[in-house]
């Protein structure tokens, strides 16, 4: 006769051997340091010390170790993703599940507009002092352009009513492209549905505000060698809601067939002909292929511009893409990542006396909390 004190027991043993295989599992199972899926480093296991032990940091630590390097941990955390989605819901980890298969990132709050407002307007009085043309462009997002997809009740996006907080602030000369870029909803997809990019198109709008703005003749799509290089594209909104399911995107490329380049990256020494690396083709974060990653300063020189102008860009990843498009009109353009190029852009500028445009590039979205804002100067 099985009595209960006997089942407790099974249930026991079960329990024990179950936990003693599963630790086993983590133990001997080989560990990642990224994760590809969610385009992150994996927490490190922990040293431990007296210190870390006593104020909690420790057991804080092992837990984020656990957690990032549990066994299947990428087929538990897209399940539970596709849970979710089934199920209804419409935001997961501030990423809205919209229609037509766009993920699309929410605005937040901004809570450093007065600091960049303040960061730009010193950079502004300072460079105002060199006979320079300087223009700002701030790129809404999907959220504000797409607005029509976003789920229903969704929070209302102020994305632009910051934007123009911050032209009128620091009376920098704008360049806004919202309207080119309501215009080019119809003409093909201005943002990726996996990425908080906007797409090779978008950018094509972006850079025809620009024109439009400098008075110069933009080149047509029609004139550019086209080239889709990837149809499996699965960028950083796919990565931070884990639905490994969701449809992926396509990432299309264009040259210009009149422009012979040398593009030299100078934290590397590395010199290329081409605004692309193609390698990163293979990886997880296919975006780099725009201007081979990041870069603190890169140094484009077209051999073949009928223009001696040469151009300053300070800017964000979203600049990357807008590059192919805004090298035909210069001699010399310099690319700035100011999150890593720590010298500051203005000192540049008075060691580099050919420099006659600076633009300003940053997406809306990130602009908050974008370190690189502090180093302009």
């Amino acid at each position: 006769m099985i009595t209960e004190n006997k089942i407790r027991k099974v249930i026991t043993i079960l329990l024990c051997v179950g936990i003693l295989s599963l630790s086993i599992w983590l133990l001997l199972s080989p560990k990642k340091n990224f994760s590809e899926n969610e385009n992150r480093y994996l927490t490190k296991f922990p040293v431990l010390s007296a210190k870390n032990l006593l104020d909690g940091t420790y057991t804080e630590s092992l837990s984020d170790w656990l957690a990032d390097h549990f066994p299947q941990r990428d087929f538990f955390v897209g399940l539970k993703s596709q849970t979710e989605i089934l199920s209804g819901r419409k935001e997961i980890d501030h990423i809205y599940v919209a229609k037509e298969d766009y993920l699309i990132e929410q605005y937040a709050q901004p809570q450093n507009t007065q600091r960049i407002i303040d960061t730009l307007t010193r950079f502004y009085e300072k460079v105002s002092q060199a006979e320079v043309n300087i223009n700002l462009m701030l790129v809404p997002t999907a959220v504000t352009i797409h607005k029509d997809l976003l789920p229903q009740n969704a929070p209302a996006s102020n994305q632009l009513e910051t934007a123009q907080s911050i032209y009128t602030a620091t009376e920098i000369p704008k360049i806004d492209c919202t309207d080119c870029l309501f215009t080019g909803v119809s003409e093909g997809q201005l943002y990726y549905r996996t990425d908080h990019h906007w797409t090779t198109l978008g950018a094509y709008y972006g850079y025809l505000a620009f024109c439009a703005a400098k008075n110069l003749q933009p080149v047509s799509l029609t004139s550019l060698q086209k080239q889709t290089v990837t149809e499996d594209f699965a960028g950083t909104l796919y990565s931070k809601v884990n639905d490994y399911n969701h449809k992926k995107d396509s990432i299309t490329v264009y040259t210009n067939p009149e422009d012979h380049l040398t593009v030299t990256y100078t934290d590397t020494g590395e010199v290329s002909d081409s605004l692309y690396n193609f390698d990163y083709l293979t990886e997880k974060d296919k975006y780099s292929l725009f201007l081979n990653n990041i870069h603190s300063l890169i140094e484009i020189e077209n051999q073949t511009s009928s223009s001696e102008d040469v151009l300053m860009l300070i800017k964000d990843s979203y600049a990357n893409s807008i590059v192919p498009f805004l090298a035909h009109h210069y001699r010399k353009i310099y690319v700035f990542d100011t999150r890593y190029y720590k010298d500051g852009p203005s000192s540049f500028l008075s060691e580099h006396k050919e420099i006659n445009d600076i633009l300003l590039l940053y997406n809306m979205n990130t602009l908050d909390t974008d370190s690189g804002i502090r180093g302009i100067y």
